[in-house]
């Protein structure tokens, strides 16, 4: 395994400064945004694509440095009801899939979307249960119409371009679980797969640890976040983990971000590793840092001494002992 990160959290510096700080941490890989909720400010797909010499000195600067780009992220909703959103995100996809040919990185990063509840909708929604009926309907209506087609689409145009489609298992899109990431793989094709955050599996009460394994017999897991979460064992009960309270309120609130270690301790990270390498992912960990109670370079930090700590590097070799 390769420990990287998601280097919008550099956003603020040059990417020539973003990337010497990345290196000067002994990291590996980096991962970069494209786009749209992310920012494209370390990479504009536009530039690249219309522009051969820029496209190479972009992919210099990232392996002069001794790093690989894990995967390029365009987080939208291509799914959106109001249709110029859609669109601008669906076009920000089709232009990364073919930025990651180019510069051959294997992986494109992006969040599945989640549609209204009928052809003229404004906004998202999200059925969260199946009573009263009408949410069956509408989640039928969705993924009939909306989810399986688009991504049926996406997931044919990644294969054709040696490209693999990480989704983001997030609340609020379609695809938000294991179950719901496996039903739409199954449905659109082996392209289709995950980028796992265990923040995302925590706040939901799912164990990363059985997500890993249940994405991970199926060869779904094209990439990793590493991110933690806390739960407040008082405010979950008040709020749920549904909480709609803004992140910014972290006393208040049932659950929020922490960089990795401070919301779960290392031996539950080791178990997290240990089982991504029991089903056979040795590609990127991620790091992905949106922890409101420390800066980023602190938060980054430690995130990374913390992961040094349990990434398992090296191949198996011989079982000796045997």
């Amino acid at each position: 395994m390769k420990l990287g990160v998601f280097s919008v959290l550099f956003s603020g510096r040059s990417l020539d400064d973003a990337l010497d700080y990345i290196a000067s941490k002994g990291l590996e890989a980096v991962e970069i945004g494209t786009g749209g909720y992310p920012g494209n400010a370390h990479c504009d797909p536009d530039t690249l694509l219309a522009d051969a010499g820029k496209l190479k000195a972009f992919k210099h600067a990232v392996e002069s440095r001794g790093l690989m780009i894990s995967a390029l992220s365009c987080h939208g909703n291509p799914l959106h009801p109001q249709k110029a959103l859609a669109k601008e995100h669906d076009e920000l996809i089709r232009k990364t899939i073919e930025l990651a040919n180019r510069l051959e990185v294997g992986v494109v990063n992006t969040f599945s979307g989640c549609p209204g509840d009928h052809e003229d909708a404004k906004y998202p929604n999200w059925p969260v249960a199946p009573w009263p009926n009408e949410f069956q309907e509408i989640l039928a209506w969705q993924w009939e119409k909306k989810v399986i087609p688009y991504w049926s689409e996406i997931g044919s145009i990644a294969t054709n371009a040696g490209v693999k489609i990480g989704l983001e298992l997030h609340g609020g899109f379609s695809v938000h679980s294991p179950g719901t990431l496996l039903r739409l793989r199954e449905a659109a094709g082996d392209a289709i797969g995950a980028n796992l955050d265990p923040s995302h599996m925590w706040w939901q009460g799912i164990d990363p640890v059985q997500a890993v394994q249940i994405l991970g017999r199926e060869n779904a897991i094209h990439h990793f976040h590493a991110k933690d979460t806390t739960i407040d064992p008082i405010n979950v009960n008040r709020h749920g983990v549904t909480d709609m309270q803004s992140y910014s309120l972290m006393l208040d609130r049932a659950w929020q971000f922490r960089t990795v270690g401070f919301g779960h301790d290392l031996k539950v990270w080791a178990d997290i590793i240990s089982a991504l390498r029991l089903v056979g992912y040795d590609y990127v960990v991620s790091i992905e840092h949106e922890d409101g109670l420390m800066s980023i370079d602190e938060g980054f930090t430690k995130a990374v001494q913390n992961l040094q700590q349990v990434l398992i590097r090296e191949p198996v070799g011989d079982l000796w002992w045997l």
